[in-house]
């Protein structure tokens, strides 16, 4: 931006500023138009203010190549509004593995909320609700980074898994050490000679078997205990 400036004399920025301020209230106009969905004020106070800067760099970047924007001001108008929708800034692109960029949450399909239940919270509402303390206690358990499993857990995985899997046939049990392997299903299809779909169909067959596998497995031990 700032080599771009001082591309063009000063008497030059001063009549390109003068030029872009004419144009300013239009851009601004479609800019809370097009950010009119957006519910949060900050955030599209934020986006239009992001699509001024972006104007001024691309005003700036298509003069120096012998074209006026206010000759087809519509298309650079809309050209600016979807370039800030997609994560687009004057500084660059917003990360694409950043969870609280607006533009991943929509791509992925999340979007990141305040917690429900605050962290910390008074002695009084602490102790004068019914089970307030047992639901502040399972509230911070959620919160814990736990990527640990269980040994008991770890014990009966590594019994009931191979047992699961001499269940089924051997063509599944390449199907399913593929799927664990991260392969995509669109690969898996292919190698095995199937449709996409019905990988995806396979993987909630599979899914469903090892759960009824495990709850049997669960109730026999259970009566076990109790004989």
């Amino acid at each position: 931006m700032i080599a771009l400036v001082n591309s063009l004399d000063q008497h030059s920025i001063v009549d390109l500023h003068a030029r872009f301020l004419e144009l300013l209230p239009r851009i601004e106009l479609h800019g809370r138009i097009f950010f009119r969905h957006l519910g949060c004020h900050d955030k599209k106070a934020d986006a239009i203010q992001e699509m001024r800067a972006l104007a001024w760099k691309w005003f700036l970047r298509l003069v120096q190549r012998g074209k006026d924007p206010a000759n087809f001001l519509s298309t650079f108008n809309g050209f600016l509004s979807r370039a800030v929708i997609d994560g687009r800034k004057v500084t660059g692109m917003e990360k694409a593995k950043d969870a609280m960029s607006p533009h991943t949450q929509r791509r992925h399909g999340f979007r990141v909320e305040s917690l429900s239940v605050p962290s910390r919270i008074t002695h009084k509402n602490h102790y004068s609700a019914i089970h307030g303390q047992q639901e502040h206690d399972a509230f911070e358990e959620r919160l814990c980074d736990n990527t640990v499993t269980p040994v008991p857990d770890q014990a009966a995985f590594r019994i009931d898994w191979p047992a699961w899997m001499k269940t089924r046939t051997e063509r599944d049990r390449q199907i399913i050490d593929d799927l664990m392997a991260g392969a995509r299903t669109l690969d898996v299809s292919r190698k095995y000679g199937l449709s996409p779909a019905r990988v995806s169909q396979l993987r909630g067959e599979y899914q469903e078997d090892w759960h009824r596998f495990t709850s049997e497995s669960v109730e026999m031990d259970l009566e076990r205990a109790a004989a």
